[in-house]
């Protein structure tokens, strides 16, 4: 069992210390306290073990909550998704956030995604926009396979892209 006790230390005081200085020397306070243990620690390296498998299964849960995050419109204003060819697992989400040049939406080609796929329930509505900056749209794709979406107010101007289920 370790044991962690308070004791009597000296602490440098570097006040009135000025960057430069030479001539000026620290001087000391001294803090005492009780002797008493003030914290136990006890653990196997079992317990330890245990805890740092629940620590990393919470990440790797809470990692899942949000695959990637793509902006609408990239920082120099340029109408494209960025990234604007990516790939997910199947089941992680998908957020589309809006940053320069909007209004922006997300639809997904019907004829470029896996067969049994209802394009209406991963795309926004053609009429839906994203007007404000900062706003998302989020979509979680379940079927592996290749997927092609665009942003219909800039699709003419190439704002288009390609996500990759595995």
């Amino acid at each position: 069992m370790a044991t962690v006790t308070s004791a009597s230390v000296a602490i440098p005081s570097f006040t009135g210390l000025k960057a430069g200085a030479t001539t000026k020397a620290a001087s000391f306070c001294k803090v005492s306290a009780s002797s008493k243990p003030m914290v136990g620690v006890k653990a196997s390296l079992k317990d330890v073990g245990v805890a740092v498998a629940a620590t990393a299964a919470t990440v790797m849960f809470a990692s899942n909550a949000m695959a990637i995050e793509v902006l609408l419109g990239s920082d120099d204003g340029g109408l494209a998704f960025v990234p604007n060819n990516f790939s997910v697992s199947a089941g992680e989400k998908i957020t589309f956030k809006n940053n320069a040049g909007f209004p922006h939406n997300v639809v997904f080609d019907e004829d470029e995604i896996p067969a049994g796929v209802e394009v209406s329930k991963i795309s926004m509505p053609d009429e839906d926009l994203l007007n404000g900056p900062g706003e998302t749209y989020a979509v979680t794709l379940d079927a592996k396979g290749t997927y092609k979406f665009y942003c219909s107010p800039h699709q003419g101007a190439g704002m288009v892209g390609t996500v990759t289920v595995n």
